[in-house]
């Protein structure tokens, strides 16, 4: 039995879904943060519990030959990433074999995977939502320290574009230079909140965003300035700002003002225009985020078909097949994210979709009460998954030639898919793609099909 405290001599045998290594001590797992596969480490164990226990790494006895040195300087402490001590191969090799056993052992499936497609891993991410933080009595931007709200100041985040370091340094030296009071949710109390910053991948489109506690950011005019005066030239085109006076620790509020330039940017993903408003669901690896709809479009074989886009956001897998596709209808429950949608097919001249705004379970009901059936299913949902009521519309109701489902949880996808094993669909092939580098998550891509097709 382990206690808290214990010292250990241990090997790492495998690796968890959050990216810690798994080593067997006297029958019991233990999970440890920064370990990596196949190393001996002396580990100090810093929870126990009856069935697994906890610890941190006092000393590396024996490195993996797939070990790494971090080239970030506030690795590991930002919660952003959680890989970045292994070789970048072995982390694809990690991945690829986490979907695989995940479909295997929930799911109870062997579909064919192909082989896991991935990028450039670094500066890869379009947005970033960034806290601001007192760090002593300066106002600092920076991230979340992991399993808490502690934000650990980071002058360059190497998963951003290093513009985004440059505006953040911008706006915390104006916060601090109007000793603007930062946001404590201890005490509710304090004005600024947040940064956030997006830039399209293919336009060079830039938005900031403060994200406030109050009503109006005092000297918004002078800040505006400074930002057009450094950034304007390198794409600059929309300064606005979010409002969120709830007692929440969720950071991005509902209400957005625009305080110079347009209500957020323009991009193109496969080669369609899409405008993309603060509250629109957007991939955040735009490079990726076109080999996975790439492989989506694929899969379903959109040619002359009538392809039901569930949880379609800006409408960017949908519009994406429309070209082909005999009409396209997306669904998704948020409002501004279907308004974008629609003035992305208006815009990009598609006449063959149309966009409801709706529970993708209500919306599908009431889809098979009006007789549309459409021959594919696309489903991008939340981590989540589907539930139980959606996967029977799907199924028996709309009962496609071809599922395409999207996931960023590959245990909810092997458990739909196992319900949907059940309703006469099994997984024919998938691809993992890594869709967020130097973090534990993968994306990954299915198709279902009716088992007599």
């Amino acid at each position: 039995m382990l206690n808290k405290n214990d010292i250990i001599e241990t090997e790492i045998a495998a690796m968890s879904t959050d990216a810690s290594g798994i080593a067997r001590h006297d029958g019991m797992a233990v999970f440890v943060p920064g370990a990596a596969l196949c190393e001996r480490l002396c580990v100090r164990i810093v929870k126990a519990g009856k069935r697994c226990a906890y610890g941190r790494i006092e000393s590396i006895l024996q490195p993996s030959p797939q070990r790494a040195e971090p080239e970030c300087a506030v690795y590991p402490r930002c919660g952003g990433c959680s890989l970045r001590h292994v070789l970048y191969e072995e982390e694809l090799n990690y991945k690829a074999g986490f979907v695989k056993d995940t479909l295997r052992r929930i799911g109870h499936i062997e579909p064919s995977l192909a082989e896991i497609r991935y990028g450039e891993p670094t500066r890869y991410r379009n947005k970033a939502i960034l806290p601001v933080a007192l760090l002593q009595g300066k106002a600092v931007c920076g991230f979340y320290a992991a399993r808490s709200h502690h934000v650990i100041q980071t002058d360059d985040c190497m998963l951003h574009p290093s513009v985004f370091s440059e505006i953040a340094a911008v706006f915390t030296g104006f916060v601090n230079e109007h000793g603007l009071s930062v946001y404590d949710e201890t005490t509710h109390k304090g004005l600024v909140r947040a940064l956030f910053i997006r830039k399209g991948h293919n336009s060079g489109q830039i938005m900031v965003m403060p994200i406030i506690n109050g009503r109006m950011l005092p000297c918004f005019d002078e800040l505006v300035d400074r930002l057009r005066g450094k950034f304007e030239e390198n794409g600059l085109c929309s300064v606005m700002l979010n409002v969120n006076r709830k007692d929440t620790n969720v950071l991005l509020g509902e209400k957005s003002l625009v305080l110079w330039g347009s209500y957020g940017i323009e991009d193109t993903l496969c080669g369609v225009p899409l405008h993309i408003s603060p509250h629109s669901f957007y991939q955040v690896n735009s490079h990726m985020a076109e080999v996975l709809y790439g492989i989506a479009a694929e899969y379903a074989r959109p040619a002359g078909k009538t392809v039901l886009d569930l949880y379609c956001g800006t409408g960017s897998i949908g519009l994406s097949m429309a070209g082909q596709a005999g009409q396209v209808v997306g669904v998704d429950v948020v409002e501004a994210a279907i308004e974008n949608a629609r003035a992305n097919a208006k815009n990009a001249g598609i006449t063959n979709a149309r966009f409801l705004c709706a529970d993708a379970a209500q919306a599908a009901a009431e889809m098979v009460d009006q007789g549309v059936r459409p021959d594919v299913v696309l489903v991008d949902p939340p981590r989540k998954g589907l539930t139980p009521e959606l996967i029977e519309t799907i199924a028996l109701d709309f009962a496609p030639e071809r599922i395409v489902y999207i996931s960023c949880d590959a245990a909810t996808l092997a458990r739909d898919a196992a319900i949907f094993a059940e309703k006469g669909y099994i997984v024919r092939e998938g691809t993992p793609v890594d869709m967020f580098p130097r973090t534990p998550h993968v994306e990954t891509v299915v198709l279902l099909q009716r088992q007599n097709t």
